[in-house]
């Protein structure tokens, strides 16, 4: 399960990059790497982002110290 909340959170780092980039120079790194904002490529890592995001939800709730 460790495996599958650093993906999680490379996804949510991922994420948070492109938006931090769209809303500083409007430049959607994502969709440009990925041939457009629209194209099934793009849409796809958009959609494991949010999933990651949700996913990562219940994080937020434990108090595991990684010890």
């Amino acid at each position: 399960m460790q495996t599958f909340y650093k993906i999680c959170l490379i996804l949510m780092i991922v994420g948070g990059i492109n938006w931090g980039l769209v809303g500083l120079f409007q430049f959607d790194f994502v969709g440009w790497l990925l041939g457009g904002s629209a194209s099934i490529w793009s849409r796809i890592v958009f959609t494991l982002v949010g999933v990651a995001a949700v996913c990562g939800i219940p994080g937020l709730f434990t108090d595991e110290t990684g010890e």
